[in-house]
């Protein structure tokens, strides 16, 4: 994976998860799932580390939405925020996530 690519995907997230969108978290994920899912399918032979990594950058990002919403400071990098909002909470939200992803890729069903 080269620097300039993933400098490129992650700019691309931080475009769309502006904390002051003023968005619903449904609408950002709606509009962040088909770029992920564009993104995995190219780069889907990566190292599993890489995704991630991917995965907690664009859930920390996400959780920075859900504080600024709350009109709370700070960028969501607490652990009460992970108990507050924990991976199972954005999956359940329909976010993609390439750690699940990439295991169903390695073993379909």
């Amino acid at each position: 994976m080269r620097k300039k690519s993933l400098k490129a995907f992650k700019d691309k997230v931080r475009a769309k998860t502006k904390r002051s969108r003023g968005d619903s978290l449904a609408r950002i994920i709606a509009d962040l799932n088909p770029a992920l899912r564009g993104w995995f399918g190219y780069f889907k032979h990566a190292t599993p580390t890489l995704f991630r990594n991917l995965d907690r950058f664009v859930r920390r990002r996400l959780r920075a939405v859900l504080r600024k919403q709350d009109k709370r400071p700070g960028f969501g990098r607490c652990k009460a925020d992970h108990l507050r909002w924990p991976n199972a909470f954005f999956e359940t939200q329909g976010l993609f996530t390439f750690y699940t992803a990439l295991a169903q890729l390695r073993h379909p069903r």
